[in-house]
């Protein structure tokens, strides 16, 4: 087994990393919102999972618009969230118990309230101020082009002075202009920033839109098609043969920045990784960004968006697999985040949902490559129905459906009514909890050997055991509608996604997803050792 702690050894290839929200993992001075020393005081209850690294989103000086994907300042903290001292608390901390740490980048877009989008609005038309941004002009009553944002609407906001700026994501969001050389000269400085902080990698926000078609054309769209900037093929289960033209992302001009990030990561020390956050639209595609000289990974979101089958997560397996291998980089594997609804919720919710979410977690994390967990599923928790009056998305804001709080709500540590332990006093956090959570808190399962929390730390600490010495190669040995069977060295998996049980093969039973007595139930995995 690999030593982590060797800083000789590429930690992430086979690491377990576990997303922490910041906005909503633990509250430490009562305010209702989540914030690092919060975090910091939780930090033993990741060891104790068994997970290897967390990731946390942006907690950078910002107006909150969107969360903190909308960054004010980069080389400081929001005091919604606390000070550099308590940043560099955390990843002391973290260190301490053998975690490393990774942090969100937000390279894409400013904040509209950031010192260089004010003094662009301030200069006017043509001064080197705005060139840092992507204003342009247009004739009276058309836009520059026919982009949409991914919240909703158009992606271009009109000045008082008559120029537009493009935001691909909310109006609060200005978009940087990449081929201007004082943009990477200032995120190298904000890498370095960190870094010298000691933190050990970074998620890279949107990492596939930094650079755009520089004649800004229209986006070519079918005659029953809307323009839009946001919606892309996904599915990396299969190659499409229909891909939609998005002169808005994935230009091949965005390899150089991050052939530049490496040489500055390397020079930081063998133990500093990036990882990319790259919607593409092939496996192939995304496999460019984790070249040798570029990214250490991307995330590969094709499972995510994979129906609830043994053949759908067959091919997202070997497609993905297929994809990393000319390049020699290790997979990464979701099922959950904070821009999607939690899986248990996707796969049925209830107890069907749960146990299809616990078997393909299982699965998950039987494969070679590092799995990302995000905060909450391992205590099974679902989407939640917020009500109107809480929702807070800037995509709800812009379009009036439904957005991503429902699976943002602050987890719950302790207690038998809101907040759940999350924070000091008894008022609901930013985003009030359900009142039927009190057997879901970590407190609860922590006492129950049954539970959804035993079983991830079951999971992750037999997958200690094997993740570094069992192998890169898989080998599908069944996959039909009902029934997917792997083998990877001396571990066999069997997943039954089907309605009746099956046989298992002949192996040690390391783990499964629910009970096993003879036979593999409906919506049920295993773990074997030959």
């Amino acid at each position: 087994m690999a030593d982590l702690n060797d800083p000789t050894t590429q930690w992430w290839r086979n690491s377990v990393v576990y997303q922490v929200y910041v906005r909503s993992f633990a509250d430490s001075d009562g305010d209702g919102i989540g914030d690092l020393p919060g975090i910091t005081s939780r930090l033993p209850h990741l060891a104790e999972l068994g997970v290897d690294a967390l990731w946390i989103t942006p907690f950078y000086t910002s107006p909150q618009h969107d969360h903190g994907y909308d960054v004010a300042d980069y080389r400081d903290v929001d005091p919604l969230f606390g000070t550099l001292s308590d940043a560099d608390d955390l990843v002391a901390r973290a260190h301490e118990l053998g975690l490393r740490v990774v942090v969100d980048i937000v390279p894409n877009h400013t904040s509209s309230e950031h010192e260089w989008f004010q003094a662009a609005l301030a200069a006017g038309k043509g001064s080197p101020e705005r060139a840092r941004y992507l204003f342009r002009d247009a004739p009276d009553g058309e836009l520059p082009n026919n982009w949409g944002s991914v919240f909703g609407g158009p992606a271009w906001t009109q000045v008082d002075d008559g120029q537009w700026y493009l935001h691909l994501f909310d109006s609060t969001q200005p978009d940087l202009d990449w081929r201007n050389p004082e943009v990477p000269a200032m995120f190298e400085d904000v890498l370095r920033f960190w870094l010298d902080r000691g933190v050990d990698g970074f998620r890279i926000d949107v990492a596939h839109g930094l650079f755009k078609v520089e004649s800004l054309r229209d986006q070519e769209v079918g005659e029953d098609e809307r323009p839009s900037s946001g919606q892309v093929n996904t599915d990396h289960s299969m190659v499409s043969l229909d891909l939609k033209d998005e002169p808005m992302w994935d230009q091949p001009e965005v390899h150089d920045v991050y052939r530049s990030w490496h040489r500055l990561l390397d020079e930081a020390g063998p133990d500093k990784m990036a990882v990319a956050e790259a919607w593409t639209q092939t496996p192939e595609s995304m496999a460019a960004f984790v070249r040798p000289d570029e990214l250490d990974q991307a995330f590969n979101f094709a499972w995510l968006l994979a129906d609830w089958s043994a053949e759908a997560f067959a091919r997202v397996i070997t497609s993905t697999l297929a994809a990393v291998e000319p390049v020699g980089a290790s997979p990464t594997w979701v099922l959950s985040n904070h821009d999607v609804v939690r899986h248990t919720t996707r796969y049925g919710g209830g107890a069907v949902g749960l146990a299809r979410a616990r078997a393909a977690t299982l699965t998950m994390l039987a494969l070679p490559g590092s799995s990302y967990l995000y905060q909450g599923e391992e205590l099974g928790l679902e989407q939640v129905d917020v009500a109107p009056e809480h929702r807070q998305d800037p995509s709800w804001l812009r379009t009036g459906e439904v957005g991503r709080d429902g699976c943002r709500v602050p987890i719950p540590w302790s207690g038998t009514q809101a907040p759940y332990g999350f924070g000091p006093g008894e008022a609901q956090p930013w985003i009030p909890q359900p009142d039927d959570w009190a057997a879901l808190t970590v407190e609860a399962q922590a006492a129950d050997p049954g539970s959804t929390l035993a079983f991830y730390r079951d999971a992750l600490r037999i997958r200690r055991e094997f993740a570094w010495t069992a192998g890169d190669k898989v080998d599908v040995l069944d996959s039909d509608d009902d029934v997917l069977v792997l083998r990877r060295g001396p571990l066999t998996v069997v997943l039954n996604c089907g309605t009746t049980p099956v046989e298992l093969p002949e192996g040690e039973l390391l783990l499964a997803s629910g009970p096993v007595e003879g036979t593999l139930p409906a919506n049920t995995a295993a773990w074997l050792r030959a």
